[in-house]
């Protein structure tokens, strides 16, 4: 079976390191001309990392990622709301991992590098167009650098893992919008002494009044014991334009937002002015869509169910659509067959994720907080809500997002 994966990110090496561990053979086309460790911080959930562990590359990422041992949640004033322990140190048989993008990345090209073999992994190849018929689909390519037309690649299935702005998706949704609803970001890494126990992923505030969400994803940086720390900055306005994600990020721009925000164990304005780097991105996903599969097309990560990055789930949904696909592939002799099979069991699941992300993320614990308290500082969670009440609503996304404990008893897939 000749496989042609379109986007050569975390979705697309994913699917092609669980293709070769299924035997089956693939070639993956990525436009960038060259991977770099490029972007910020991301947290690799215990569903993720049950399919990374499956990859077989759990060892090289938490040899340069930081575990994480708990998740705090905080008010705009400091006062804190909820902690929950969390990976192995929540009864899970794998670790919830901050790390850099750019390392994730790196270690799953490498990966693939040496799975597949360097003939199988094409940059540099930006795709332009799919057509198909009975028996196969031609893919389009231009030069990413050059702009120049390569030469068409022939597939029995083709597979768009090329991210929220997908050119395939876009072939047969070619009038869809952005769902933008006012939400802006700013991402940055900041050298920083560690905070609270150097392992805890804290989120403070709403993007009603300016929300952060603040990891470490490298240890002991410098000589100095300080960890790179990775942060979101999140604000909400009705009239605001949408951030662009092509370019950098200021804190010109958001930082007068959290000018107030010095704490006791965090002076928030000060890990904004001293950032390594920003990036401005703005809130988006796009509605949930009736199909993804067209004949011997289909879509898959981003491309398939762009949403917003809240929870840390939108590279753990892209490896697990990896790996159903790949299931599929090897299960059923008819491709066609397959991947309406995958879509049949993924589409339904990855939709409820983006409605939930917009609805009730995980931080609505402290939007629970703020209703209660008026938006004003209390002396007392446990005068306002239990500890018990904030834990369903922490349990409850982990259920809907498919990593609760009893969704992830038994040990990594075996390979």
């Amino acid at each position: 079976m000749n496989i042609a994966v379109i986007g050569g990110g975390i979705a697309g090496l994913g699917f092609a390191l669980a293709l070769k561990r299924k035997g089956l053979a693939c070639d993956v086309y990525e436009s960038v001309p060259e991977v770099r460790e490029l972007g910020v911080g991301i947290t690799l959930l215990p569903h993720a990392m049950r399919e990374l562990a499956a990859l077989g590359v759990q060892d090289k990422l938490e040899a340069v990622a930081i575990e994480n041992l708990e998740s705090v949640f905080f008010n705009r004033y400091g006062q804190f709301i909820y902690s929950e322990p969390r990976g192995r140190h929540a009864g899970y048989p794998l670790p919830e991992l901050g790390i850099h993008r750019g390392k994730l990345h790196r270690i799953l090209f490498e990966e693939a590098l040496a799975q597949l073999g360097p003939q199988h992994i094409h940059t540099g190849y930006r795709c332009v167009g799919v057509e198909q018929d009975e028996s196969g689909a031609t893919v389009h390519f231009v030069d990413t650098t050059t702009g120049a037309q390569r030469p068409a690649v022939r597939a029995d299935i083709v597979v768009a893992c090329d991210g929220i702005n997908s050119a395939i998706r876009k072939h047969f949704y070619p009038d869809e919008k952005m769902a933008f609803a006012g939400i802006n970001t700013w991402r940055g890494v900041t050298r920083h002494k560690p905070i609270l126990t150097g392992k805890s992923y804290m989120r403070v505030g709403t993007i009603d009044t300016g929300k952060m969400v603040i990891y470490p994803i490298v240890d002991n940086i410098d000589a100095d014991g300080n960890q790179l720390i990775n942060w979101m900055a999140e604000i909400q306005g009705e009239a605001d334009a949408m951030n662009d994600w092509n370019q950098s990020g200021s804190a010109r721009d958001f930082a007068d937002i959290f000018k107030d925000w010095r704490f006791p164990w965090l002076d928030v304005p000060a890990l904004i002015a001293n950032a390594d780097q920003i990036l401005e991105y703005p809130m988006v996903d796009k509605d949930p869509v009736p199909q993804w599969t067209f004949g011997r097309v289909t879509f898959m990560g981003d491309a398939a169910h762009p949403m917003y990055p809240r929870g840390s789930n939108g590279s753990a949904q892209a490896l697990i659509d990896g790996r159903t696909l790949a299931e599929q592939l090897a299960q059923n002799s008819d491709p066609v067959v397959a991947l309406q099979s995958y879509e049949k069991l993924r589409l339904a699941p990855t939709a409820k994720i983006v409605e939930t992300n917009r609805t009730v993320p995980p931080d609505f614990i402290i939007m629970k907080a703020n209703e209660l308290s008026g938006g004003k500082p209390f002396n007392h969670i446990d005068e306002l809500i239990s500890q018990d009440e904030l834990r369903k609503i922490s349990e409850n996304y982990a259920r809907i997002a498919g990593f609760s404990r009893e969704a992830l008893t038994g040990t990594a897939r075996p390979a």
